[in-house]
């Protein structure tokens, strides 16, 4: 079976092709494409993404995007089978540009249209790497919108932990920012950080962890935000540098170093009493921020430590992309969740969850094949 699955969230518009199989020990996932456009370097100019100017972009590059990954798949518009797309959450107007390029391709197919939640993708996208995962799992996922826990069975999604502010992705772009990185500044802070943990100076600068002390499974990362950018002001107040962005590098790299190394060990912490308090056998790490070397490093060793396979997705599939998007698709199709007219893009997860909890109410309690 043959599904298109179309992603534009935020500034990636992606598209990609997936043929899945059904057989008695599970799917069979062949990805026969997956094209992203970047939209980094239009919103490298403002320091972020700006949603009006990402809008445009996706309506300029969709259906090219969708063009490309059909010929890379070698397929026509005939062979789609049904098509998936990211309806919720994200920016609104660059969600409509899918849902409405996927919603018209469905029609005009007359195939199912699937929708997916932009959060559930992100953790579908070990499906397609990690064949041994069972159907009851716990997810994180860590990105610049998101750092939430999910209790996953059958490909239903429960939060039982998240933060209560601020996602770990932002805190890592907005000290990027302070600091004068490029824009993203999750990966140029992976870079300092790495060169900051070779010395011993970062381990002077103290931040408070983002962990909530609660018994939760939650996070607060508006505090260390803070706490981190006050630290730079001062620091450039000390100094004859006039902005973050003129500091030393050994500096840029030790302040870095402790943001990073305050930041994993709050998640990792958490992400050890999920573990233990609910006896869970795989992890799922993944979103954009799961792409951080340091972060799969902790967790990599703590897995191992607790005797639980870590399924985090290979690099490519960290970030936004139509790969995830089409398995959290042939998840939803197999269960029966088809879309139907009223579908629309919701920039909130209380409305994706809503829409799709009242899909699943309409099914009768068995599993809808589909051919899958």
């Amino acid at each position: 079976m043959i599904i298109f699955g179309m992603e534009s969230s935020c500034d990636d518009t992606a598209a990609a092709v997936l043929d899945v199989n059904h057989t008695e020990s599970g799917n069979e996932y062949r990805l026969l494409s997956n094209i992203v456009s970047s939209q980094t370097a239009i919103h490298a100019e403002y320091g972020g993404v700006v949603p009006e100017i990402a809008s445009r972009a996706h309506a300029e590059q969709v259906s090219a995007v969708a063009a490309e990954a059909m010929k890379k798949a070698g397929i026509t518009h005939s062979d789609i089978d049904a098509v998936a797309v990211t309806f919720a959450p994200g920016l609104i107007g660059s969600l409509l540009v899918g849902v409405s390029y996927a919603k018209a391709l469905a029609s005009a197919l007359d195939v199912p249209l699937i929708p997916v939640n932009h959060i559930e993708a992100h953790a579908s996208a070990a499906y397609l790497e990690y064949p041994e995962l069972p159907e009851s799992f716990l997810a994180l996922i860590v990105s610049g919108g998101h750092t939430s826990f999910y209790d996953v069975k059958d490909h239903v999604f429960t939060e039982i932990g998240g933060s209560r502010d601020d996602a770990a992705g932002e805190a890592f772009d907005k000290v990027g920012r302070v600091m004068g990185l490029p824009y993203p500044g999750g990966a140029a802070m992976d870079r300092l950080a790495a060169a900051g943990f070779e010395r011993d100076d970062w381990k002077a600068i103290k931040f408070p962890s983002p962990a909530m002390n609660d018994g939760t499974l939650e996070f607060s990362f508006s505090g260390l935000k803070t706490a981190v950018i006050n630290h730079i002001h001062k620091t450039v107040q000390r100094s004859e540098a006039a902005t973050g962005a003129d500091l030393p590098l050994n500096v840029k790299e030790d302040i870095a170093a402790a943001f990073t190394a305050i930041t994993v060990k709050g998640i990792c912490a958490k992400l050890e009493e999920a573990v233990i308090s609910n006896n869970y056998t795989h992890i799922v790490l993944a979103g954009g921020v799961a792409a951080n070397s340091h972060l799969r490093g902790a967790a990599e060793e703590l897995c191992l430590r607790l005797g639980v396979k870590l399924c985090a997705p290979s690099l490519a599939l960290c970030g936004d992309n139509g790969a995830m998007t089409a398995a959290a698709g042939a998840a939803l199709y197999r269960q029966g969740v088809i879309a139907d007219s009223r579908m629309n893009a919701f920039a909130s997860d209380e409305g994706a969850m809503g829409y799709l909890a009242e899909l699943r109410s309409r099914l009768d309690g068995s599993r809808h094949k589909n051919g899958l």
